[in-house]
């Protein structure tokens, strides 16, 4: 989720509706050969010896203050609830961006141990309410924008984590590995991958019905700002009606708190120039305050994925993903399968439809997304090989397809079937709609 752009930017010309359109047309797709790779792995922060402990601000500052000092190889940044996460560079293979960022990550928690913390892979916390760790305009900003809308925003900054996997446009051309195919792919297979990678059941300390609470804290958030655009056979101009139509998140000040707007677009301010003309540098700003599970930013940034339970579950669906966009025979086999649940989407954006809905509350109980994914993992481990994925990552993923996709299970059933052990058998999940963080109080969606 980090998108830090630093501090503000004076104003400089003023751009256009028109330009604004060229500008976002020219750069969210850049195609070509898919020949990079990259993730992103956010991590909670916990104290190693009793999790359910607050972690106090100073000791994160201290911590971090030490994590400043490390030689890294991938970006390190911190969010707003104290997460931490790293962002490795453009990577020419699959096992390039693992090693890179595997042994960023055990120069970084070497560090933590030393301060009493671990890394932990959840998407939602358990146990802790959100807490902000970072004071700087862009969050002032940010809460006070999406406090608009309930509680479900400062969840999402302080209380989320996750698996970014971060893939070339594609080529500019039709087929397989076309930019329109992969686009189109991204939005449903992504539904796919929220299922299967589903680990974020327990907020309060207590179930919330859905197997993927951090997804429902996007679906809380709303479609101005966490929802994708409508999908049409022409990805750039979709995009860029939707980050015109998208509302400013805040104006930025050389001084002074940010503005926070109240309902204004991007496109109605290039008309109004009120408070102040919109620069170039407001646009791309702009474009890092909305939280699509598809973002364009010149490659695709697939941001559904819950981050993993161990130190290097995030390995897994890395490497099914790359497999399944990067390799032509795996993508078309992809493709052909999660064609029929398009008809689950009623033609709404995600992740505000029944089918990313379904995943994120039921995971691969539900038998058709269960189905689609044993046959996407399946071709993700005949790709594998291919992509020059060594047989330690090949068997983390056949593990991960026997342990849980095989059996219509994900992480958080893990979770779950643990809370009802240490609860002597008596938690369970609440039923869909009956959990006051459901937004469907009947369970089930309906196409509006």
């Amino acid at each position: 989720m980090s998108d830090s752009a630093g501090g503000c930017i004076p104003p400089r010309t003023a751009v256009t509706e028109a330009e604004v359109e060229a500008l976002v047309r020219g750069i969210c797709f850049k195609t070509g050969p898919p020949r990079r790779l990259g993730v992103e792995v956010e991590w909670l922060v916990h104290e190693l010896r009793d999790p359910r402990l607050p972690v106090t601000p100073e000791r994160l500052g201290a911590a971090y203050a030490a994590l400043r000092t490390v030689p890294l190889r991938s970006a390190l940044t911190t969010e707003p609830g104290g997460q931490l996460e790293l962002s490795s560079p453009p990577a020419a293979s699959l096992m390039e961006c693992i090693g890179t960022v595997s042994a960023d990550l055990d120069a970084v928690r070497a560090v933590l141990r030393r301060d009493g913390l671990e890394l932990v892979g959840l998407g939602h916390d358990p146990w802790h309410t959100p807490r902000r760790f970072l004071r700087e305009p862009r969050y002032d900003a940010m809460e006070a924008c999406l406090d608009r809308t309930g509680p479900a925003g400062r969840a999402m900054m302080c209380t989320s984590a996750s698996v970014q996997v971060c893939l070339d446009a594609g080529y500019e051309e039709p087929g397989p590995l076309g930019h329109v195919r992969r686009w189109w792919l991204a939005h449903q297979l992504g539904a796919v991958l929220v299922a299967a990678f589903a680990n974020s059941p327990v907020a309060g300390d207590r179930p919330t019905g859905w197997l993927s609470t951090r997804q429902l804290r996007w679906v809380q958030i709303g479609t101005a700002r966490a929802g994708g655009p409508a999908l049409d056979s022409d990805p750039r101009a979709a995009w860029a009606r939707h980050v015109l139509d998208a509302p400013v998140m805040c104006v930025r000040h050389d001084s002074g708190p940010w503005q926070v707007p109240d309902g204004l677009t991007f496109r109605e301010w290039t008309r109004s120039h009120a408070p102040r003309p919109p620069t170039r540098e407001d646009l791309d700003y702009h474009a890092t305050t909305l939280f699509p599970p598809v973002r364009p930013r010149g490659h695709l940034e697939l941001r559904m994925i819950d981050a993993q339970p161990g130190d290097d579950g995030w390995i897994v669906p890395l490497a099914v993903t790359a497999a399944l966009f990067d390799d032509p025979e795996a993508a078309e086999t992809a493709y052909r399968a999660v064609k029929p649940l398009a008809e689950r989407t009623h033609g709404m954006p995600a992740p505000h439809n029944p089918l990313w809905r379904d995943a994120a509350r039921d995971g691969l109980a539900d038998p058709e997304l269960r189905e689609v994914a044993v046959t996407c993992f399946a071709a993700a481990l005949r790709a594998l090989p291919r992509l020059g994925a060594t047989p330690d990552v090949v068997d983390a993923v056949a593990a991960y397809a026997d342990r849980y996709v095989a059996r219509g299970r994900c992480p958080a059933d893990d979770l779950l079937d643990e809370l009802r052990t240490t609860a002597g058998g008596t938690a369970a999940p609440d039923a869909p709609g009956t959990h006051p963080d459901d937004p469907h109080p009947h369970g089930k969606d309906t196409p509006s």
